[in-house]
């Protein structure tokens, strides 16, 4: 079993989405010299863990036709996961192989959606199915890497509307007994209030204390700053977020309302700067990273602090 904790420079981990599911959204390939790069730079800024890349199938998701090229690229840096999403057991087995050959990830997730609509739009199976699939590709990872659980439409479907938190909770347990210990609450199209929030993470809690939570919250309705907040006040310490506020779904795939991107890093840095909750994360070079992700897009994207800078709050919890 890999180690999950929280080290002791920092009071949170934040996971730097940008590359994965950040990109997968996006219809217009960016070359893989440039994502390498910046996966690399959100390294040397103090982020411990970056979703790098998605063994997806080319021909569904073109942008990660590259997996493999890029990770092979991959400074590797002490205490660094680099994380692949995994579809599938051929997306594992590509895994393994990458490893074997010295240039793979060290981190890989799998996906299970917490409604039946959900699991049939995004996975083309059924959750059933998709168990299934689940346990044959935990079989085939073995030891070699720390697996990540996801569950997507954890708040609520954008098909089915509320989702019922004990089913979350079936698929908590279900990864738990696969000896996955570290499990992300995905949602998915940012329905997710505070107060739905506190209740499902001290659910959880309660009931299946030896995982490790990972709070992944969209911004599709405002409220991923919040939701966050919440979390982090009923004990969540791992969220994930991505650099201008990008991602979603497949750029191939229609749900979610239009716009579904990621909690934006940068805001979520200096929120949690400004109170004083330490990420790791060098300040000072934060900024300069978000525009250097707007370069790679060729478009201004949606960090606030990128355009009105860190709040002086965060120097004044710094030289306190």
């Amino acid at each position: 079993m890999f180690p999950v904790h929280v080290p002791d420079d920092r009071d949170v981990v934040l996971c730097e989405c940008f590359a994965r599911d950040g990109l997968q959204h996006e219809s217009a390939f960016v070359a893989t010299e440039e994502k390498a790069g910046l996966v690399d730079r959100f390294a040397a800024i103090g982020f411990t863990r970056v979703e790098a890349t998605s063994y997806s199938n080319p021909k569904l998701v073109p942008q990660f036709a590259d997996a493999s090229e890029l990770l092979a690229q991959l400074p590797r840096r002490a205490g660094a996961w680099y994380k692949a999403t995994c579809a599938n057991l051929r997306a594992v087995e590509r895994a393994v192989a990458d490893l074997e050959r010295g240039v793979g990830a060290n981190e890989i997730s799998f996906l299970a959606s917490a409604s039946e609509s959900h699991s049939q739009r995004n996975l083309k199976r059924s959750r059933e199915e998709q168990w299934d699939n689940i346990r044959q590709m935990r079989e085939r990872a073995g030891d070699f890497f720390r697996i990540v659980g996801t569950v997507s439409v954890a708040f609520g479907c954008p098909f089915e509307g509320r989702v019922d938190p004990r089913q979350v909770l079936h698929d908590v347990q279900a990864f738990a007994r696969l000896g996955i210990g570290l499990v992300a609450l995905g949602d998915t199209t940012g329905m997710a209030t505070p107060r739905d929030v506190r209740a499902l993470v001290r659910l959880l809690e309660a009931e299946v204390p030896e995982v490790t939570l990972v709070a992944h919250f969209h911004d599709s309705r405002g409220t991923g700053l919040v939701n966050c907040m919440a979390a982090y006040e009923a004990g969540v310490r791992y969220f994930d977020a991505a650099f201008g506020g990008v991602g979603g779904h497949p750029a191939a795939i229609a749900y979610g309302g239009g716009y579904t991107g990621n909690v934006c890093t940068e805001d979520l840095v200096n929120l949690f700067a400004a109170q004083g909750i330490r990420t790791g994360i060098d300040l000072a070079a934060l900024l300069n990273v978000a525009q250097r992700c707007e370069k790679a897009l060729q478009r201004q994207l949606l960090g606030h602090v990128t355009r009105t800078g860190l709040s002086p709050l965060v120097a004044a919890t710094l030289s306190s």
